[in-house]
């Protein structure tokens, strides 16, 4: 999130970036209602979830018994496939 933030701020001001991740960390706060929305990607590694929020981030995510954990927030279109393969690569 920092790193979108200094983005966001560096291209469109510091007070665009604070608004936009205030409404980023509402959107994601949330998510204990409808946990199972979004689209499973399955193919990405079993029990993601991939969600869109306003147009600009792809938030991944996993659905376990007891939480919802946010694995990460993409921003500008990168493409997920590449982005869990890198991190299937740290492992």
């Amino acid at each position: 999130m920092r790193e979108i933030g200094r983005w966001i701020a560096a291209n469109a001001g510091r007070r665009t970036a604070e608004q936009y991740l205030n409404r980023l960390r509402a959107y994601c706060s949330r998510f204990d209602e409808f946990s199972e929305r979004g689209t499973r990607r399955d193919d990405l590694r079993p029990g993601f979830r991939t969600i869109g929020f306003e147009r600009r981030i792809t938030i991944v995510f996993a659905v376990f018994e007891a939480e919802v954990v946010i694995l990460r927030l993409l921003y500008g279109g990168r493409d997920v496939e590449v982005v869990v393969a890198e991190d299937d690569g740290v492992d």
